[in-house]
């Protein structure tokens, strides 16, 4: 059975702090804790050490390795629109600009469940052919934290970054 639930957000949040007060930030939905990993993702362009620190509550209690960090650095470095580009709203022509509200379509696939205590769900980047995943674990059957997400492969770039467009 396939499920899809799109999150709006009248904001992104800038810090742990403003996290923590979304509706979304109760662990209680992998969806929900997914669509807060793309938020978070965002805020690396102009703070690493919040995005850092917001992916590390929602991904608690297992905090992101420094090799982990140095990937974050290597794929979003020069390349903040790839995140973007999982809002409504963007594209390459635009220079996924998304349209605020900010929303986002989580969705799981017929076998998203297959793995007791895990969720493996997809997401639809503006900028790529085929929906990227994000895998979500559950902690003691209710408690959904990222666990380990597939979102930051190259897409096509911007068209204002792109010389042959």
């Amino acid at each position: 059975m396939s499920e899809s639930r799109t999150f709006t957000f009248e904001f992104l949040p800038q810090n742990v702090e403003e996290l923590k007060t979304m509706p979304e930030a109760d662990f209680s939905s992998p969806f929900a804790t997914a669509a807060l990993v793309i938020c978070a993702l965002c805020r690396y362009e102009t703070s690493p050490e919040d995005c850092v620190e917001m992916l590390n509550c929602l991904r608690q209690p297992r905090p992101m390795s420094v090799y982990e960090q140095q990937f974050l650095r290597d794929r979003l470095g020069g390349k903040a629109y790839v995140p973007r580009s999982y809002f409504a709203g963007t594209s390459p022509q635009n220079d996924y600009t998304p349209s605020t509200p900010y929303t986002v379509t989580i969705s799981a696939g017929p076998y998203a469940f297959d793995t007791e205590g895990y969720a493996t769900l997809n997401v639809v980047s503006s900028g790529a052919d085929s929906p990227r995943q994000i895998r979500m674990r559950a902690k003691g059957g209710t408690i959904w934290y990222w666990w380990e997400n597939f979102l930051l492969s190259d897409i096509r770039s911007p068209v204002s970054a792109d010389p042959w467009a």
